[in-house]
């Protein structure tokens, strides 16, 4: 039986993941309690699923959105009930099946380690990975490394990462972004911002084609255009903060 974390749980958003959903969140619960499940307006009856799953298994908790808000927004609504019962970490992972539920625990121990570090996975791809999409990714992860002086952002946009609750949900309260797509890669360019620290751990990704069960809700333009408005506020953001930037660089190279 996984001992149950009083400090440290799994956030995973669930957006229409089809039957996939279920694998993941009982490998993850293989690995680690508690679990936590925010449905975030799904429609394809995996909220009912997901709490009939619930009902033996007291540490898996299901919220469901009755509105499909986003993935971040899915996020926040879960952090903001773990931070009220007195959580200090999140090890969030997509419900897709895609991440490696087996690093969980290596993750959180991690994180226990470095408290007031984030834990970002580093994506080791495979054959399945699609190139368009293994490629695309290295434009955004540049930008990521020039808003932040290149402070050692492993990877901007894989979501199986370990995140400091207070300082993610100051960020994220603070500001009426990081609510859909862009959640992912403004959320470690801001906490860089706020001197929280990157550790970056391997993690195996894994892509399943629709016979597999595999859903994406990716839309190439919908998707890129948003990443590209999101890295317009962000360079303007980096133009504003490059002083403060400069100088705990200066300080980190002198040590």
């Amino acid at each position: 039986m996984t001992p149950t974390s009083t400090t440290h749980l799994v956030l995973i958003p669930s957006y229409n993941p089809g039957p996939k959903v279920y694998d993941t969140v009982r490998e993850a619960r293989a690995h680690w309690a508690p679990v936590w499940v925010v449905v975030d307006g799904s429609t394809d009856g995996t909220a009912q699923g997901l709490q009939a799953l619930s009902a033996g298994d007291p540490g898996l908790r299901v919220l469901v959105l009755e509105r499909n808000c986003g993935k971040g927004a899915a996020v926040l609504s879960g952090l903001d009930i773990a931070a009220a019962e007195g959580f200090t970490h999140a090890l969030t992972m997509d419900s897709d099946g895609q991440h490696p539920a087996g690093l969980i625990a290596q993750f959180m121990a991690r994180s226990m380690r470095e408290p007031a570090a984030m834990v970002l996975g580093k994506p080791v791809f495979d054959a399945s990975a699609p190139a368009l999409r293994v490629n695309g990714r290295k434009v955004s992860n540049g930008w990521a490394d020039l808003e932040t002086l290149w402070a050692g952002i492993g990877d901007s946009l894989y979501g199986f990462r370990v995140y400091p609750i207070e300082p993610l949900r100051s960020v994220m309260r603070g500001q009426r972004w990081m609510r859909r797509f862009d959640f992912d890669p403004e959320a470690v360019v801001r906490l860089c911002w706020r001197g929280v620290r990157p550790v970056n751990l391997p993690a195996p990704v894994k892509y399943f084609e629709a016979d597999q069960g595999g859903v994406s809700h990716f839309n190439y333009l919908r998707d890129n255009l948003l990443l590209t408005w999101m890295h317009t506020r962000l360079f303007a953001g980096f133009l504003v903060r490059l002083p403060l930037l400069l100088w705990r660089a200066l300080r980190s190279s002198r040590r």
